[in-house]
C-alpha cells in the first residue's frame, strides 16, 4: 500500500481566507503545490453548525449558508507542512487528517505521477560514513545492506562524494563483490576485512558526488541517473546536506506503486508504435553457452558483458540454466576449498589467470553444465513491462531471462535497460 493521508476541511460558505471563499483560497494553494496531490471541493445539500444555525436547500428555510468540504489527499511526506499552512489559512472549519490505504495512483501520459518530488520517493535518513572512514567500516555497513554504495559527508552532512561496490573493487582492493564475500567463511571475511582497514574512504570515493535536490521532480532525477550513469544519488535538502538517497530500486518500486500508464512511452516520443511487452525491451546481446562449454570460456563471457550472465541452452536454444560469477563460486567452494586462491576479481566477475592452466586455475575440466543454476526465474515475451517489474521486485532479481512459449531462450531484461526505456533511450533494446 502506498503512504497517502487525507486531509479534509469542513467549512462554510461564508468562511473567507484574504477575503475570498476559504475553500477556492485552499484549492488555489494546493494548485500551486505542484506535488502528487489531488483536491476536492463539495457543497452540501444541508447541515448545521456549532451555534445551531440549521443550513437548507429547502425554500420555505432558504439559507445562503450551505456547508462546504474540501478534501485533498497527498503523500504522507507533504502531510506536515500542508496542515500547518492549512491552519494558518482556516478562520473558521473543522480540520482533520487521516491515513489512507491507496492501492495506486495513476496517472495519465507519465510513466508515474509528474507531480512526484524526490522527497516523495526517496529512502530517508540514509547510513552515511565520513572522509576519514576505513573501508574496513564502510564494508561491514554494506555487507548486510541490499545498497552497494553509501554517501561520503564532510562535518556539516554535506555529500563530498560516494563509495560504491565498484569503487572498492577497483581502486580499494576489495577481491569480491560484497554479495559474494557476504557468503564467505568468517575467517576469509575477517582477513579481507582487516586488509581493509587502513585504507579511507577518501581515497576511493567517486567524487564529487551526483547530487539531486529532494524538491525536485522524480522525473528529473530519473534524467540525471540515465545522463550521468549512476544507480543512485544523494539527496539534499535546501541547506545541501543529505536527507536521502535515491536508487534505481526506489523509481521501480514507485513505478509499480504508481500503476504507469505504459502509453506514456508514445508521449516521450519512443519511437514504436507500441511498447507495452517484454518482447518490446529484452536485450538480445546475451551470451549463451552450451552445456559442454568449457568454465573458463564462460568466465571470459561473464567478463566481457554487462548482463554478467551466461544462458547456458541446448542445441535447440532451449534454457537450461544461468551461470552469474555466484554461481561459479557456490560450485567450486562446494568442490574445493583453495578456489578462493584460482579466482581473481576484475570487474566485479571471476577472471583466471590466463598464464596458468585450467587445473592450477582450480577449474579442473567443469564445464557449464556442470556449473550453471537449473534454478532460476523466466519471463515470456508476451508479458506486460508493468507485470516484469513486479516479478523483478518480488524477487529481488536485477535481471531477468526472457523465453518464448517453447522455452528457448531470446535474451534477457534488467532494471536498467527498463529505466532506459521509459525515457526514450532505446539505445540496447531490440538488439
Amino acid at each position: 500500500m502506498l503512504k497517502y493521508n487525507a486531509i479534509e476541511l469542513l467549512t462554510s460558505e461564508t468562511a473567507r481566507c484574504r477575503n475570498k471563499p476559504l475553500a477556492d483560497a485552499v484549492l488555489q494553494y494546493v494548485s500551486k503545490l505542484k506535488i502528487a496531490a489531488r483536491c476536492m471541493v463539495t457543497r452540501g445539500i444541508a447541515g448545521c453548525y456549532e451555534n445551531g444555525e440549521l443550513a437548507t436547500g429547502r425554500l420555505e428555510i432558504l439559507s445562503m449558508n450551505m456547508p462546504i468540504r474540501v478534501s485533498i489527499v497527498l503523500p504522507s511526506r507533504e502531510t506536515e507542512r500542508v496542515v500547518k499552512d492549512l491552519n494558518e489559512m482556516v478562520g473558521d472549519g473543522l480540520l482533520m487528517v487521516h491515513d489512507l490505504h491507496v492501492v495506486s495512483h495513476k496517472a495519465r501520459n507519465s510513466f508515474f505521477p509528474p507531480q512526484l518530488t524526490v522527497r516523495d520517493v526517496m529512502t530517508p535518513d540514509p547510513a552515511r560514513v565520513e572522509p576519514d572512514t576505513s573501508l574496513r567500516d564502510v564494508v561491514r555497513l554494506l555487507l548486510p545492506s541490499i545498497f552497494t554504495g553509501v554517501p561520503v559527508v564532510d562535518a556539516g552532512h554535506r555529500p563530498v562524494g560516494v563509495v560504491t561496490q565498484g569503487d572498492l573493487i577497483r581502486k580499494g582492493g576489495l577481491p569480491l563483490r560484497l554479495g559474494l564475500l557476504a557468503k564467505s567463511d568468517g575467517s576469509r571475511l575477517d582477513r579481507v576485512l582487516e586488509r581493509l582497514a587502513s585504507r579511507k574512504a577518501m581515497e576511493v570515493m567517486t567524487a564529487p558526488a551526483v547530487l539531486i535536490e529532494e524538491n525536485l521532480l522524480l522525473t528529473e532525477a530519473v534524467a540525471l541517473m540515465l545522463s550521468k550513469k549512476v544507480k543512485r544519488l544523494p539527496v539534499v535538502d535546501e541547506k545541501g546536506r543529505l536527507s536521502g538517497m535515491l536508487s534505481r530500486l526506489d523509481v521501480f518500486q514507485t513505478v509499480m506503486q504508481k500503476a504507469p500508464d505504459w502509453s506514456a512511452f508514445r508521449a516521450q516520443q519512443v519511437e514504436v508504435d507500441q511498447i507495452r511487452t517484454v518482447r518490446d525491451i529484452l536485450r538480445r546481446d546475451t551470451h549463451t553457452a552450451s552445456p559442454e562449454t568449457a568454465i573458463e570460456e564462460v568466465i571470459r563471457q561473464i567478463d566481457s558483458n554487462d548482463i554478467q550472465r551466461v544462458a547456458v541452452v541446448d542445441p535447440e536454444g532451449k534454457l537450461l540454466g544461468i551461470i552469474s560469477d555466484s554461481d561459479l563460486l557456490h560450485f567450486f567452494r562446494s568442490k574445493q576449498p583453495d578456489i578462493w586462491r584460482g579466482l581473481s576479481k576484475v570487474k566485479h566477475l571471476f577472471k583466471p589467470d590466463e598464464n596458468r592452466t585450467s587445473k592450477q586455475n582450480g577449474f579442473s575440466e567443469e564445464t557449464a553444465g556442470s556449473v550453471m543454476n537449473k534454478v532460476f526465474v523466466t519471463v515470456g515475451e508476451e508479458v506486460t513491462i508493468e507485470s516484469a517489474i513486479a516479478l523483478m521486485i518480488e524477487k529481488g532479481c536485477k535481471r531477468l531471462p526472457v523465453v518464448d512459449d517453447a522455452g528457448r531462450f531470446k535474451g534477457m531484461i534488467s532494471r536498467a535497460s527498463l529505466l532506459r526505456i521509459g525515457y526514450g533511450d532505446r539505445t540496447h533494446s531490440r538488439c
